[in-house]
């Protein structure tokens, strides 16, 4: 028997709960002090984005008055490394090496220019806490960066002063341990020595993790944990897990929902499955998966997290998911629920379709 006033027990309680859902609206950038220094991130040998990236610096550097840290390989690039107008500014830079240097701690938020690429990339440079991140389209997709270069002199003085609306878009904690392999590049996490010892390797992704059957022609045939509990075996081309932001990319091509960023769910999808029965299906932000190649699977599979770090799974190795604590702060255009229909509208030509000519009273009869 249960208290009626504390425990739901399948009758009337005595004691009001009010129960609220966070309004996507409500988040917003706030700043505890003026920011001073930014991250600048640009597609590199995009010969389009020279102009953008130049003049973005120079506002920043001397009308803003901010610290710019840039990678080292983009000014190592001939075209900026051999204009002498631009040395005053890249005099000032910051600069840093992707994977040897650590500026978590140095940056109040991120510019990207150019594509979708440009925010999942800044996204794997930092494996716990991001900034926050405004992103001017300049690729070729867009999905993810609302903003237009044209207008971003106001656009940032906005950020800066800190009114914007942003979304926290989730990011997935991946664990790949394998048995006696080789360092790679992520973080390597060692235990024990030896012959049979296990190396663990951390990646945060914020799209999707894809496991394929790779350069084989056999089915993949892999085990899917949820929590321990062996769920499925997947036979096909492979698997997508994917967050909500990642819904739009690959999992939508095979046949996926769209979820918006702010749902808390994690999405596995199927690729090419060899049932019929096989469809996508959603669980909750939180759950622990686990995939591991069948013990009679044919050959090897492969894995890729956000298209990059791509490595071959064998036999023992297994892929640990679930999501992380440290999302992306997504600066908003206007909003979460607005933006997010504005891409599908306008980069994925979301319904779009001829419509039906109107019908007259005097039709109606026929």
């Amino acid at each position: 028997m249960c208290p009626a006033q504390d425990t739901l027990c399948g009758r009337t309680m005595n004691r009001r709960h009010n129960w609220h859902i966070q309004d996507p609206a409500s988040q917003r950038l706030t700043w505890n002090k003026p920011p001073q220094s930014v991250l600048v991130i640009k597609k590199i040998r995009d010969i389009a984005l020279l102009q953008p990236f130049k003049e973005l610096c120079t506002f920043l550097t001397e009308v803003k008055n901010m610290l710019v840290y840039v990678e080292k390989k983009v000014l190592e690039d001939p075209s900026i490394s051999a204009d002498e107008n631009f040395a005053a500014v890249t005099k000032r830079f910051c600069t840093f090496r992707e994977d040897l240097d650590d500026i978590s701690n140095r940056v109040d938020f991120i510019i990207c220019l150019g594509g979708d690429g440009t925010l999942l990339y800044a996204s794997s440079l930092f494996q716990e806490s991001v900034p926050p991140v405004i992103a001017f389209h300049l690729g070729s997709l867009g999905f993810l960066t609302p903003f237009k270069f044209d207008t971003y002199q106001s656009q940032l003085t906005q950020v800066i002063q800190g009114n914007a609306a942003i979304v926290l878009r989730s990011r997935l904690r991946v664990r790949v341990t394998k048995e006696g392999s080789e360092k790679n590049n992520g973080l390597s996490l060692t235990n024990g020595e030896g012959e049979g010892s296990l190396r663990s390797e951390e990646y945060m992704v914020l799209n999707e993790v894809v496991v394929d059957r790779g350069p084989s022609s056999y089915l993949s045939n892999v085990d899917l944990f949820l929590d321990g509990h062996l769920i499925t075996t997947v036979q096909g081309d492979g698997l997508i897990v994917s967050t909500p932001t990642g819904s739009t990319a690959y999992a939508v091509a095979a046949g996926a929902s769209m979820i918006h960023p702010n749902v808390p769910a994690i999405m596995i999808t199927p690729i090419c499955p060899h049932s019929l029965s096989f469809r996508p299906i959603v669980v909750p932000a939180g759950v622990q998966l686990k995939i591991m190649l069948s013990c009679d699977a044919r050959h090897t599979a492969w894995v890729s997290f956000d298209g990059r770090k791509r490595q071959e799974i064998c036999h023992g190795d297994s892929i640990s998911i679930t999501t992380s604590c440290f999302p992306v702060p997504s600066i908003c255009f206007r909003d979460p629920v607005n933006d997010w229909f504005e891409s599908l509208a306008e980069c994925l030509h979301w319904n779009v379709r001829k419509r039906q000519n109107y019908l007259s009273a005097e039709e109606d009869d026929y």
